[in-house]
């Protein structure tokens, strides 16, 4: 996404605010899109448009056109990738990197970066192994290269304290113990499988052959969606997320097409407990926690928490929180993303939220929860990102003749 000299640019951002997480030069809160400070992104290094928004608790991360890193907010684990342990209100240029970077995704405290080479570069909290460096270090301001993937990476996510990749081979890679307190529950310490304690990257099972596709994390789930649109989950579920009656999964299952009408997954997103998928046709389904509207869907109580039996998942049965439904507001979808608890959807060139609100992250002025897609007006959106609490988007911001 080029800019030309006829198209100018502009990032907005809202939500919660900290830490200057924002961009906008302090650290107030808000429930309205208002421009981020883009004077660093003028500089002629950076002269390209953004092609990826990411954050995570507290920070925000943008990639530009030309693989340059611009960040911004909470830094106290060096998340920012700064060299330094001090918050940044605006958006920073990260110095030291020397590789292009393609794509982000943010943990809690925690940055992976992807390069054009497909390796994965990692900064901030390791108390959990998710940089998937060992135990050399607690925490590193300074970018670390994930060493032990000895192929190139077409995908990497994040998740609370867990990093998942995906190699051109389509071998797929856990690390970080986020999701070890949630295993114990189900095995004895001593018989966790090693995806789940792990610190550096190890095997997923069950995975092999499966094609590169792409990976998302959640708060304690993992997601893979193969190349022939089959989509593969493990974890907890606790919320019904993992659309199985098990409270928690160790090795990874799929979910069943019959659930889409027979469509082929194109793309996948996760929450911190929800997840949302677009097939083929460009139907958008949601499944899993819902109490904050983060479904885009009306849901009761009872049917948020209750989990189906796996006969049921099998036969395609009814439409609970916890199996996917469709959210027909969103068919067609250019781009959708998830922060912890609320959603972003360009569809056409129209900006829709949804979800927990509490920060105003939904972007619609108040501080109430948004149980269905909300259009955000006045805005051209381009690209969007969300963190834990707050979201950004690059818009048109004047076109010129």
């Amino acid at each position: 996404m080029e800019t030309s000299s006829l198209v100018k640019f502009c990032l907005r951002t809202w939500g919660a605010n900290s830490y200057g997480q924002l961009g906008q030069g302090h650290v107030e809160d808000q429930s309205l899109p208002r421009p981020a400070n883009t004077t660093s992104l003028r500089a002629p290094s950076a002269r390209l448009a953004a092609r990826a928004l990411g954050g995570g608790g507290g920070h925000s991360v943008v990639i530009t056109g030309n693989g340059k890193v611009f960040v911004c907010g909470q830094n106290n684990k060096g998340q920012l990738g700064l060299g330094h342990t001090i918050d940044a209100c605006s958006l920073e240029l990260c110095p030291s990197l020397r590789q292009k970077i393609t794509n982000v995704s943010c943990g809690w405290d925690f940055t992976l970066l992807l390069s054009d080479t497909g390796q994965i570069l990692a900064c901030g909290s390791n108390t959990f192994g998710q940089l998937g460096i060992g135990e050399t270090v607690q925490h590193s301001a300074n970018w670390l290269i994930v060493h032990s993937i000895k192929e190139p990476v077409v995908s990497a996510a994040a998740g609370l304290r867990h990093s998942l990749a995906v190699t051109a081979s389509g071998f797929v890679y856990q690390w970080g113990t986020g999701l070890f307190s949630h295993a114990k529950r189900v095995f004895t310490v001593s018989t966790v499988p090693s995806h789940f304690r792990s610190k550096l990257p190890c095997l997923v099972p069950g995975l092999v052959e499966k094609g590169p596709g792409m990976v998302t994390a959640g708060m304690a789930h993992c997601l893979y969606l193969t190349e022939d649109g089959d989509l593969f989950m493990w974890g907890s579920n606790k919320h019904g997320q993992l659309a199985s009656s098990d409270p928690f999964v160790s090795s990874p299952i799929p979910l069943n097409r019959c659930l889409l009408g027979g469509e082929k997954i194109i793309k996948a997103w996760s929450g911190w407990t929800h997840n949302v998928i677009q097939t083929e046709s460009g139907r958008v389904f949601t499944w899993g926690r819902g109490i904050y509207g983060q479904l885009g869907r009306r849901v009761s109580a009872n049917q948020n928490s209750q989990l189906l039996s796996h006969n049921l998942v099998a036969e395609g049965g009814s439409q609970e929180a916890c199996l996917p439904a469709e959210v027909k507001v969103l068919s067609g979808a250019k781009q959708i993303a998830c922060g912890s608890e609320h959603n972003l959807a360009i569809v056409g060139s129209c900006l829709f939220s949804w979800g927990w609100n509490e920060h105003g992250m939904c972007g619609d002025g108040s501080h109430t929860d948004v149980l269905e897609p909300c259009l955000i007006p006045g805005l051209n959106p381009l690209l969007i990102g969300c963190g834990a609490g707050h979201s950004l988007t690059l818009c048109t911001a004047t076109t010129q003749s």
